[in-house]
């Protein structure tokens, strides 16, 4: 379904004549389609699946409803509803803490209510702040991609409702990057850890109520679970047709642009190579200060990437890796955003960079492996092999979870 490169023929085209193909695409893009959050839907039905029930809440305050108030205003404020909880992921309530930052327990300084941390010395819902709930909610944006970490926030508050019995009501919202693309493994059994909890591939082309589903079924939980539906969406849709506002859902995500490079140049955080956080353009640009990004980007072009052109780029990160620090590096510019593979292109530059700069590029292949999925490109650049094999692994596994996933979907396309 998917290819990774082009044709020797098609190679002869070139970047100007890909660019009239990308804008051909987005004339072809159908009309914005007004779309509701699973939280719209609820208030449409006066708030019937939570009436009369103390319920705790997962969010944080990207999750608004259409109007743009938080789901947190929405239920306290509802008549019959008793919210007596907060439940915070990673990036805290505010969705303002930098990544890895321990989120503390809180009050929130509107509505009074205790926010439980989930993100620090617990990462899941403890039985203590469960004990007096009939129901815990989440409500949550995701981005998309496997190892950003709220869709494993999500699975340990499933299973933690599960054995407490409650029930568990999912708000759904649209997955940014559209819910037909899959890429990447599906997780190596033996590779278990919070940024690689869920068997499914890094771009899994779902959205969280959905995943609560196959979670829910294949993990044998038995929860009492609801999913309240995004009304309008379908799986083609990429977020600007949707007609809602992106609310950044932690402080790198700024754009569903950014969300769709993170799933592939997020991966370089498991390396030493910057992924440009600490820059106005976070996983835009990748690079480090020993990196020949003139050879980098040669050789990218080289491959022939569908969907993507490449330009060296210096930055100097404000914080996070190379702090303070040049780095010589590249951007990535999206030409046709239903082509490119982002994947692919961590992919190539980890076999270009381990040739390179052999004794400078340092993965950290256990890390590695957790954002990808399997040890096997630790074994392929072991190998001195190219890309090709390991591409057509990852486009198998996406292959088979496309049709294992069928069942959980709850949108069509």
């Amino acid at each position: 379904m998917f290819k990774h490169g082009l044709t020797k023929t098609a190679t002869l085209l070139s970047l100007s004549i890909l660019g009239l193909i990308s804008l051909r695409a987005e004339a072809r893009l159908p009309e914005e389609t007004k779309v509701l959050f699973g939280i719209d839907v609820l208030e449409r039905e006066e708030f019937a699946p939570l009436r009369d029930k103390r319920i705790g809440l997962v969010t944080n305050n990207a999750a608004q409803d259409r109007q743009g108030r938080r789901t947190l205003d929405v239920l306290k404020e509802a008549p019959d509803v008793h919210l007596i909880a907060i439940f915070s992921p990673e990036h805290g309530l505010s969705a303002t803490l930098e990544a890895g930052a321990a989120v503390k327990m809180s009050t929130d300084s509107q509505s009074g209510l205790p926010v439980y941390s989930l993100y620090g010395d617990t990462q899941r819902p403890t039985r203590e702040s469960l004990k007096n709930l009939d129901a815990l909610v989440f409500d949550m944006q995701d981005v998309g991609t496997r190892f950003y970490t709220y869709a494993t926030t999500l699975a340990y508050c499933l299973e933690e409702a599960s054995k407490a019995g409650l029930e568990f009501i999912v708000l759904d919202r649209p997955n940014p990057i559209n819910g037909l693309a899959v890429e990447g493994q599906m997780l190596e059994p033996d590779i278990k850890g919070f940024t690689a909890y869920l068997d499914i591939p890094v771009r899994h082309g779902m959205t969280l109520g959905e995943i609560a589903r196959f979670h829910n079924d294949t993990a044998g939980l038995g929860a009492k679970l609801t999913v309240i539906n995004a009304e309008g969406w379908q799986r083609h849709l990429w977020w600007d047709q949707t007609g809602l506002k992106f609310n950044p859902p932690s402080p790198n995500i700024r754009t569903p642009l950014t969300a769709l490079l993170y799933c592939g140049i997020g991966c370089f955080e498991a390396t030493n190579v910057s992924a440009g956080r600490g820059t106005d353009t976070p996983f835009e640009v990748f690079g480090a200060p020993w990196m020949n990004s003139k050879e980098v980007v040669k050789r990218l072009k080289a491959a022939h990437l569908l969907g993507v052109q490449f330009k060296t780029a210096n930055f100097t990160p404000q914080n996070d890796r190379y702090a303070g620090q040049r780095c010589r590096g590249v951007q990535v510019i999206v030409l046709d955003r239903d082509l490119i593979h982002p994947i692919d292109i961590f992919v190539h530059t980890v076999m270009i960079l381990a040739k390179l700069h052999p004794q400078e590029f340092q993965p950290r292949w256990p890390e590695v492996a957790m954002v990808t999925g399997s040890r096997e490109l630790e074994r392929a650049v072991s190998r001195g092999e190219g890309p090709d094999s390991i591409l057509k692994l990852y486009l198998h596994s996406a292959r088979v979870f496309e049709d294992n996933r069928k069942r959980f979907l709850l949108y069509e396309e």
